[in-house]
């Protein structure tokens, strides 16, 4: 077989140079960061309405805070999720691909426990306002399990049960 590797293993991946595979991880990774700056982008454009509304000033001390805290966090997950393109841009041109993808694949998943902070903070906010129920903190906790599941413990279980053999 021309794709058979020594000992007569099949040969798995693709062929390409190092500055292909980073040019298509590269287009991968642009793709998926589209998708997440999508999401941050209208919850912290969201976010930032919310103080000039006349609700705000009913709120207690408690969800101000939850407030500051997920504006905070919404700023940070914006800056983790564009820091790519900047990045990209910055060093564009200077041989550096490989090391940028990995950079920006980095900037990307930790923009993604951003959103998830964001997004988990937000609901808590939202609950809490909204019901002002004891049973909120357990909702929150199963929305977070169900984000986790989808997010993490599904691909990093696939990629264990796919790559690890």
């Amino acid at each position: 077989m021309a794709d058979a590797a020594e000992g007569g293993a099949m040969r798995r991946g693709r062929n390409e140079t190092e500055e292909e595979r980073a040019d298509r991880m590269w287009q991968e990774l642009i793709q998926e960061v589209r998708v997440a700056q999508m999401g941050v982008q209208i919850l912290f454009g969201f976010l930032l309405t919310v103080v000039f509304t006349e609700k705000y000033d009913d709120l207690s001390g408690t969800d101000q805070t939850i407030y500051l805290v997920t504006v905070v966090l919404g700023a940070c997950a914006t800056g983790a999720l564009i820091g790519p393109v900047s990045l990209h841009r910055l060093v564009s041109g200077r041989r550096v691909k490989p090391q940028a993808v990995q950079l920006a694949s980095r900037l990307t998943l930790l923009g993604l426990v951003l959103l998830l902070a964001t997004t988990t903070a937000s609901l808590l906010l939202i609950l809490r306002v909204a019901t002002h129920d004891g049973f909120v903190p357990y909702l929150v906790a199963g929305v977070v399990g169900w984000y986790l599941l989808c997010w993490f413990v599904l691909p990093l279980w696939t990629r264990h049960r796919h790559t690890s053999r």
